[in-house]
């Protein structure tokens, strides 16, 4: 129950469902009160701070340093490793489609920089971590070992922890597993800060290994840059989630990296 409550109170916090309260919010002052001015400014500032948010430049320009803490893993930076754990994130399952396409939004890019990296390190095993959804039998860590089988993954070299329901217990269950073992953690280079401060408290120090990266500095065409747009709209949620998470870490008295 609390966990459900975490995640609705969460997801109304993030920037779409959350300016589009403060909107209904200015149509009530508007329609059935005499707050005129106070219902037209409200209903402006969140309507503009939903365009701002939804522009490539804003939306990148936050995510950036996030996303930068750490750099993209390469193998002559690094020691050998004997594991590489890949968080879990965003699924469904349904047998009848392509194994990938069951893996939604971050999950598929966090798999596939596990399996390059697991070749780069020859005999390491993978760990997948990741609970069940609230509605779902298969748990996120089965889903993607069957995505990784499908890739060339021998199922010999996979090792599953599918009870954890967020990175705090993720980070427990790994260290009750491998211990102080040399270890690849591999997530959303924007999730990865927030979750080596997870794994440094259970006394690991892993190395990072950020993937999917959203934040773009390379070329693009003008007018991707101009226009307002779902795609970059998601990249400011992103900043907007992982700052409520950084400050849920700092009230638990969770120290900075």
């Amino acid at each position: 129950m609390l966990f459900m409550l975490k995640k609705t109170v969460g997801g109304l916090l993030l920037p779409l469902p959350f300016l589009l309260l403060l909107m209904a919010f200015a149509l009530v002052l508007l329609w059935f009160t005499r707050w005129q001015k106070a219902g037209k400014v409200c209903f402006l500032l969140s309507w503009l701070i939903l365009a701002l948010l939804s522009l490539q430049p804003v939306a990148d320009s936050l995510l950036s340093p996030l996303e930068n803490t750490y750099p993209t893993y390469q193998p002559n930076t690094a020691e050998p490793v004997k594991y590489i754990v890949v968080l879990g994130g965003g699924y469904t399952y349904n047998a009848e489609w392509a194994p990938s396409s069951n893996l939604i939004n971050n999950s598929l890019p966090r798999v596939t920089e596990g399996i390059r990296i697991y070749r780069l390190n020859p005999g390491a095993k993978m760990i997948f971590t990741g609970g069940k959804a609230v509605t779902n039998p298969v748990s996120s860590a089965e889903v993607a070992a069957k995505v990784a089988i499908s890739l060339g993954v021998p199922e010999s070299d996979i090792l599953k922890v599918d009870t954890p329901r967020d990175t705090q217990q993720e980070a427990k269950q790994v260290k009750a597993l491998i211990g102080q073992q040399p270890m690849v953690l591999v997530t959303s280079a924007n999730h990865l800060p927030r979750a080596m401060i997870f794994f440094h408290e259970q006394g690991l120090t892993p190395i990072p290994a950020p993937a999917n990266q959203l934040a773009i500095d390379s070329p693009l065409n003008p007018w991707e840059r101009i226009l307002p747009s779902p795609q970059f709209l998601s990249h400011s949620e992103r900043v907007w989630y992982e700052s409520m998470g950084r400050v849920w870490q700092w009230l638990r008295g969770s120290p900075p990296e």
